[in-house]
Formats: structure tokens, sequence, C-alpha cells
């Protein structure tokens, strides 16, 4: 019989590529966003008047004012224009002057009840323990957001085979599909997040299936060798976070009583439609995160030591009220927290060219590193990503025709983001959903020489996924709590 050769082997289970869409640069006008546009609007005003007034001297005094504005709105720091660092720094001095970047525990200080113990913005944010599923909802109360959380476990997606790919693929397009439609989820997260393994898997299943009470050299030593062995691996863990948009679900709400309670109500609605989608992906969901499971999670964040030692002691952290970290040091490009620093990075662009499923492994499967990789997606409602098609389409026309009225040449990064919206008003009559992604890494290490060596070999990694970071400066304490917390927070 002849062999069956490797090609047609492959095309019976063809995997689809897929391109993201670019990082728009679109500015306001000619490709000036509006802080460029002010500065020059500034210098030409300031020009303008003092060549009225009498230009000569006077054109001189004021050159000071005109060169720097021209010289902020062209010049580049760190892939930016140099006006677009103004509101960044200027908000970093601010929060320095007023020491906001110092987080101190009041220990003798009790906290208001049902809020979380946790620093800067985050102190807002009140826990809402649900009667029916048992589950804790995170309440926002200044972004009008209560948010609910679960754990998944899944396979290894790069053992499975292409046509097991493709088509776990195409289920998670139907759950995010299935957040779109729904026009009241605020955002969805999924976080990974590598956790030092306690051992107490290994130790579970030695007991059930191995001998302890024999006294062979052999039983020894293999039971010597899981106790050793186990506290040194890693373990990842996948959590969904989903938001309810409270002003979007208002009419829902007060239908179901009002207040945090008819809000409770409305999110189960939510909650079992996202945990049907999750079994129809083949994604084993758990139960929705008690109050006790959220605050492991957020102290080994915070803590990472403790991780394991929180995992082995049954009860010991289950309290939100204390689950905070006791000190925090915000830093221009860093965070440190109780036993460890961290560093956030941004996927400022996802791959241009056609990739496969999986492109993410290089990141994801990273040995030897403490990191978190958050994935926010923002469902937009089919009306509202209709009108900004359109209106993109109309402004990328004008733009083309007022550049070619004045004879500036046509950019090929312009011409390939008109493409990219064409493709997602095709996706968007097709059926499909149109989100937004925004992909946070948190690395953490004990010390800050490790933390660069660490911040350098994911970066590296992000390169071979073919994705490009940025670490965000400035910001640093906000973009944790959107990379390494499940509270689905933004920055």
């Amino acid at each position: 019989m002849a062999k069956q050769s490797p090609h047609k082997k492959q095309d019976e289970y063809p995997l689809s590529p897929v391109k993201f869409s670019r990082l728009t640069r679109r500015g306001l006008i000619l490709g000036l966003s509006l802080s460029q546009v002010i500065t020059v609007a500034i210098a030409g005003a300031v020009f303008i008047a003092s060549l009225y007034a009498g230009g000569g001297m006077i054109l001189a005094y004021t050159a000071p004012i005109w060169v720097t504005c021209l010289a902020i709105t062209w010049i580049p720091i760190s892939g930016r224009k140099t006006v677009e660092w103004i509101p960044i720094a200027g908000h970093w001095v601010w929060r320095v002057t007023v020491k906001q970047t110092i987080y101190r525990l009041r220990v003798v200080k009790p906290r208001p009840a049902g809020t979380l113990a946790l620093p800067g913005d985050m102190a807002a944010l009140r826990q809402y323990e649900d009667p029916v599923t048992g589950a804790v909802m995170v309440h926002h109360p200044h972004a009008a957001t209560l948010t609910a959380l679960l754990e998944v476990t899944h396979p290894a997606f790069v053992l499975l085979d292409p046509g097991e790919q493709e088509r776990r693929v195409t289920s998670w397009g139907r759950v995010l599909a299935t957040c779109c439609r729904s026009g009241r989820i605020a955002r969805l997260q999924v976080l990974e997040r590598t956790l030092p393994d306690s051992g107490t898997g290994l130790a579970q299943w030695w007991a059930e299936h191995g001998t302890p009470e024999d006294e062979s050299w052999t039983s020894r030593t293999y039971g010597e060798l899981i106790d050793r062995a186990g506290p040194a691996g890693e373990r990842h863990a996948t959590t969904i976070s989903i938001a309810l948009d409270m002003k979007a679900a208002s009419r829902a709400i007060r239908t179901a009583g009002g207040s945090i309670r008819g809000a409770a109500a409305v999110l189960r609605q939510e909650m079992n439609t996202l945990t049907a989608a999750l079994h129809a992906a083949d994604l084993k969901a758990s139960d929705w995160l008690t109050p006790g499971k959220l605050a492991v999670i957020l102290r080994s964040a915070y803590d990472p030591a403790i991780a394991a030692t929180l995992e082995r002691s049954g009860n010991l952290g289950q309290d939100l009220a204390t689950a905070g970290p006791v000190s925090v040091e915000e830093t221009w490009e860093g965070l440190k927290s109780d036993s460890a620093h961290h560093a956030v990075l941004w996927v400022s662009e996802w791959p241009r060219s056609l990739v496969y499923p999986g492109f993410l492994s290089p990141v994801l499967l990273a040995s030897g590193v403490r990191r978190s990789f958050s994935l926010l997606c923002t469902p937009v409602r089919s009306d509202q990503a209709a009108r900004d098609i359109r209106k993109k389409k109309v402004e990328y026309i004008s733009d083309a025709a007022q550049r070619q009225k004045i004879g500036q040449v046509e950019d090929a990064q312009q011409t390939a983001e008109y493409q990219d919206v064409l493709q997602q008003e095709a996706d968007l009559t097709s059926g499909h959903g149109i989100l937004r992604y925004t992909g946070l890494i948190s690395v953490s290490a004990p010390t800050s020489e490790e933390l660069e060596a660490t911040v350098s070999k994911i970066e590296q990694a992000a390169i071979q996924a073919s994705c490009e970071t940025r670490r965000l400066v400035g910001q640093q304490a906000q973009a944790f709590t959107a990379a390494a917390l499940p509270l689905a927070r933004t920055i």
C-alpha cells in the first residue's frame, strides 16, 4: 500500500491563519494628533503675531516660544512625540508631590466593611457575596461595573493536532461573539499566570497510587523526590473575569429590583450564558470564585513568595479584608511590593502578518519566569461598531483627498489601516463581533537585577511571537492592577 504524503495529511486538517488590525496612528488632521495640532497652532499664532508686531527683534524675542512648540511637536522620545509625554510626566510629578506613589498599610486603622484592602484608586472597590451562587462580585462605584470571576482548565493547546486546534479556536470565537451580542458586558478579561507549584498535586497522587508504607529503597527514594521536586515546579492558572456595565444594563437592573442586588441578578444571567458557552467550547469551568479564593489570588500577586504557602495552608489568607499588600512603592518604570519587584509591558503591536493560533506560546511557555499575561477584551455593540467604521472610512477618505490636494505622498501605513477598517466592516456584515483587545504582561522577580533580566527574556519571547512590547512608564501601579489582578480593570 502506498504511503500517504505528509502534504495531503496536513491538508485534511487545515489550520486557518489570523491577522490582527494595526494600531491606528491616524491623527486629527494630516496625521497630527490633537496635542500636536495645539502646539503647532500656538507656534503659528506666536510667529504671525511677532511678524505683525514688527518682526526683527520681536521675532527673535519670541523665538524660544514657537521654536520650543515646533520641537516638542516633531521630536520623538522613545517612540512618542515629546508633546505626548507632557500629560504623563505632569501626572507623575503631581502624584510624587502628593506622595501617592508610596503605600503603607495602617494595621491599627480598620477598613470600612465590604471594601478590598487594595492601594491607590482600587481602594474604592467593594465586595458583594452573591447569596444565590456564593460567588464574590467586585463593585466599582466610579466606573459603574460589577465583576465576577471563574477559573477554567484546558488541555495544552500546542500539543493538540491542527484539526482540534482549529475547532477550539472557532469555539472560542463563539464565546467572544456571545459577549458582543449581549450589549451589557463592559469588559471580559482572560488572565493567564504562572504560579509556584506547592506540590500538593504530586503528593495527593502518591498518597492515592503509591505505597508510602513500603519501607523499600525505591519507595523511600520516590517519596523524597516528590517532596523535593514538587515545590520547585511551576503551574499555569487561567481565570476569566466578566464585568457588567451597570449603566448599559440599568433598565434590566431596575426590573430585577434595583441597587446592587438587582445588578447581581442581571450579572448572574450573563454568568450562566458565559458558562454555557465555555462548556460548548470544551473549556472546563470551575465554580465562580468565592471571596476566599479571590483573596488568595490578590495576596499572591503582591506577595509571590507566600503563594505556595497559602495554597498548602487551607483557609489561611482567605480574607479579603487583609488580602492586600503591606507596602507598595512605585517608580517611574517599576513597582515594588511586599516580596517582589514588578514591571508591566504593553503589547503595542500584535502580529501584522498572518500567524497561526498558538503564536503566543513563546511568551506563555517561557520557563523560569514569574509573569501574568492579561488579555482585556472590550466588546463593541453592532450598531456602535457600524457607526465607528463608517466614521473611520469617511475620515480616511477625507484625509487622503486633503493630502492629494497639498501634494503629500500617500503613506503605506495609512493605506494598510484603511484596509483593516474595510476588513472589520466585512466581518461585521458576516455576523462576527467587534472587540478591542489590550494585551498586558506583568513580570515579577525577587530583586531589581533579576527583574531586568526577566523583562529582557519576555521581550525576546514577544519578538519570537511576532509582537512588539513597550514598558509602561509613569503608570506602573495602575497597569499592575490591570495586568496581574483578575478584576477586569483598564488603564
